[in-house]
């Protein structure tokens, strides 16, 4: 059994309407959840598939990090789905340089989180002092390097630039993954 700790503004949509979210995630994940709503405590215990509830966990600190349930759930979709969390807080100065940071990040009316999902194919929530990656290890890989970049104060289009790169980068290995399988390429 494992304990994750989440916001208590997130608990509810851990839960959903009237248990929905919750049941679905024991569900798919083949665990079961106890809730704590007063501290925003999780109890994690597997009951069926390990791997599949070796996720559970990890799609409880997705939620609570910010990413909604059915994003969340994404994690089981393969075993090369990761959830990384990037901490703003930690490349801030003080509370001012925070704001200016998670602002970087999202960018003006959120373009520069939607460049990093649309270019990354990856999902990414910017929530408390935190930005959430859920991805492929190339898609976590680009947005964390990204984010890295823009809150080392490296200009937007430098990041931007970086980004297409990355993106035609995974689609040409994409390419190169599906041309001919046994052909004499």
């Amino acid at each position: 059994m494992q304990h994750v700790k989440i916001p208590q503004d997130r608990v509810g949509a851990l839960i959903g309407e009237g248990g929905e979210t919750m049941r679905e995630i024991e569900a798919e994940a083949e665990v079961r959840l106890d809730i704590d709503s007063e501290n925003g405590s999780v109890a994690v215990e597997t009951v069926g598939d390990p791997v599949r509830g070796l996720k559970g966990p990890e799609i409880v600190r997705a939620i609570g990090r910010g990413f909604p349930p059915e994003e969340a759930l994404r994690l089981l979709e393969d075993d090369m789905m990761l959830f990384d969390v990037v901490d703003i807080d930690a490349a801030s100065r003080n509370k001012n340089d925070m704001k200016r940071q998670k602002g970087r990040l999202i960018g003006e009316g959120g373009r520069t989180r939607e460049l990093m999902e649309e270019l990354s194919g990856a999902s990414v929530v910017i929530y408390g002092s935190t930005l959430g990656i859920i991805g492929t290890p190339p898609q976590v890989d680009a947005v964390r390097s990204a984010a890295e970049m823009l809150l080392d104060g490296a200009p937007h289009g430098a990041v931007y630039s970086f980004l297409e790169e990355k993106h035609n980068e995974m689609k040409h290995q994409g390419m190169q993954y599906h041309r001919f399988p046994g052909g004499n390429s």
